[in-house]
């Protein structure tokens, strides 16, 4: 059984049909990580071997230190299909993705320390700014802790949010810290019921010194100044560039439970019934069926924002204010539908989901977790867009 089209490839005509590839020949090799991930709380290093050797940690690392400089619709697909395989690494891919590109659109002088010093470089990150950065002599002093930040085991350096303050101790201004992964330690509390591959632990700091030119202004509403006019990727839009990305392993998950869900469905029937093949009940076709549709709304659009993203980076445009925030929506809304039809796979599927042998418990439990991220919220992200296409001016949220 088999659904039409050629997912994710089928997605946007402006994905990279090569790097999606290289993501399905690694999926038997990740996929027989799944165990291990979950068991050790991190991908295993043969896992982050293969993604490397494909270049798939550098879908966004400019192309002059040996980059993809890959399109927000290619990496939507790259890591729909490795969560076709396993959430967790999808999410680490994702995750060390946008921060490379975070790292992109800085200025050159951070570039070069970063990508030139090593172009296979891996950035973690959090934006939430739970650290400061005082500013001391020709740089900057940071003292903070950051939760959730993905991939920092695999990680070689990582941006955070901080609040930078002048002498006296008076916030003059948010930004970013890029930041060496061995000048930081790590607090080993990522103990999760999903997503339990991801490493996300917490990140301290403690009187590390950073030079000036490595803390980037960061004000949210407005994007950051077109360091590099050449490289349209590094214009996209910041906010909706970092909330569209978490689809992208949602698609893939609910694909996954899809892709499982037709090719075991067939042999077994229904418990307390005369169906003794339950692709027989008119219930399962009905759920199979509104199952992939959900799966195709989510991906209609999520992909609708990346090329909206995409589109307006190479005409130099940023996205106005209803723009943006439809992007979240688009990102909350595609999020959901992922989950709707994850639940109503796992119905047609019975309580034998949950056995610890069966994958779509795993499915269900990444899922489950990687929606509650803040910038995925359906109903902030809703909330939000109503005020912007209402005309109100006042908005709910920074994060726009």
């Amino acid at each position: 059984m088999t659904v039409p089209g050629d997912f994710p490839l089928d997605c946007s005509p402006s994905i990279d049909a090569d790097l999606v590839r290289r993501a399905r020949d690694l999926g038997p090799l990740i996929e027989a990580n799944t165990a291990a991930a979950e068991l050790q709380r991190r991908l295993p290093e043969s896992t982050v071997a293969a993604l490397t050797e494909a270049g798939l940690f550098k879908l966004t690392v400019p192309r002059r230190y040996g980059g993809h400089q890959a399109n927000f619709a290619t990496f939507l697909a790259v890591n729909a299909q490795l969560a076709r395989a396993c959430g967790s690494t999808a999410w680490v891919s994702s995750l060390i993705n946008i921060c490379n590109w975070a790292v992109g659109i800085a200025p050159d002088r951070v570039r070069d320390d970063v990508f030139g010093a090593d172009p296979d470089a891996r950035i973690c990150g959090v934006l939430a700014p739970s650290g400061t950065a005082t500013r001391t002599g020709d740089g900057y002093t940071v003292t903070g802790s950051w939760g959730f930040a993905s991939g920092s085991l695999h990680a070689t350096w990582a941006t955070l949010g901080v609040q930078v303050t002048d002498e006296d101790g008076q916030i003059v201004e948010f930004g970013n810290v890029v930041i060496p992964m061995d000048t930081l330690t790590i607090k080993d509390t990522w103990h999760v019921t999903g997503m339990r591959g991801t490493g996300s632990n917490t990140l301290i700091a403690q009187d590390v010194s950073v030079p000036a030119h490595r803390c980037i202004p960061l004000a949210f509403g407005t994007d950051v100044p077109d360091h590099h006019p050449d490289e349209p990727l590094y214009r996209s839009s910041t906010v909706p560039s970092l909330a569209v990305i978490l689809t992208g392993p949602q698609l893939g998950l609910a694909r996954a439970a899809l892709d499982h869900t037709l090719s075991t469905i067939g042999k077994r029937g229904i418990s307390y019934t005369f169906y003794d093949q339950a692709v027989q009940a008119p219930s399962t076709q009905f759920q199979v069926a509104e199952a992939a549709e959900l799966i195709d709304t989510a991906a209609l659009h999520a992909f609708r924002s990346a090329t909206q993203i995409d589109q307006a980076a190479a005409e130099g445009r940023a996205l106005d204010v209803t723009e943006r925030l439809r992007v979240r929506m688009d990102t909350g809304y595609a999020i959901t539908r992922a989950r709707q039809a994850i639940d109503l796979l796992l119905d047609v599927n019975g309580a034998s989901s949950f056995a610890e042998s069966n994958p779509l418990q795993r499915i269900w439990r990444d899922s489950a977790t990687a929606a509650r991220h803040a910038i995925a919220s359906p109903t902030i992200s809703a909330e939000a867009y109503g005020r912007a296409l209402l005309g109100i001016q006042e908005q709910m949220t920074p994060v726009v």
